[in-house]
């Protein structure tokens, strides 16, 4: 690629990133069937027309959001599994990793929360069942291993263990502040020690 045809083209992927944001704030907040094409484009200070020259649709808006979110935690999930030491440890880096997601991929967890049961009726997004059964998957047999190797308490039920951890890390994302007192780490850290010491003073 020329130096003279360079600059064009990162300026239309910084473009096209940023009208995934506003897209993805826009799905999160009013929903995905609420947000029209029209409603993003007013957002983005520009003619409804001129999105779809860099998206055919809000479809493939929402795919792109949600793929993105999706690729980088299964590829985090797998690093964790490979490298860790022990059950506790990949638990603790799974739930480290995924509280990081909530401060890169915000809107795309609020949007695969509230509106992956609807998308997933459509054949584009046919994938998503079979993602949200991999996580699962990759979180059990962390908790099972945990269980027959004695690290974790074998009267626990690992799928309602999984479900508690997964809800108590996503929902996060609905009342988080970037700007308050409190710093995706440290409620990392706090909900692990919640998770793993309880609150009960010994």
């Amino acid at each position: 690629m020329s130096a003279r045809n360079r600059p064009a083209r990162e300026n239309g992927s910084e473009r096209r990133a940023e009208l995934l944001a506003i897209a993805g704030e826009l799905f999160a907040t009013r929903g995905f069937l609420a947000t029209t094409v029209r409603d993003i484009a007013d957002a983005a200070g520009i003619l409804s027309g001129s999105l779809y020259h860099h998206f055919d649709s809000k479809e493939a808006m929402v795919d792109e959001i949600l793929r993105e979110f999706l690729d980088d935690q299964r590829q985090a999930n797998a690093k964790i599994i490979e490298e860790a030491e022990d059950p506790r440890t990949a638990l603790t880096e799974l739930i480290k990793r995924s509280y990081a997601a909530l401060r890169q991929h915000p809107a795309a967890i609020a949007i695969f929360q509230n509106e992956a049961n609807y998308l997933a009726q459509f054949e584009r997004f046919d994938y998503l069942p079979g993602v949200a059964d991999e996580f699962e998957k990759t979180w059990l047999k962390v908790l099972q291993e945990g269980q027959k190797s004695g690290v974790f308490r074998e009267d626990l039920n690992a799928k309602l263990t999984y479900r508690f951890i997964r809800d108590t890390v996503w929902t996060t994302v609905h009342w988080f502040n970037p700007g308050g007192k409190l710093s995706i780490k440290s409620i990392a850290d706090q909900y692990i020690n919640i998770l793993c010491d309880g609150i009960v003073t010994r």
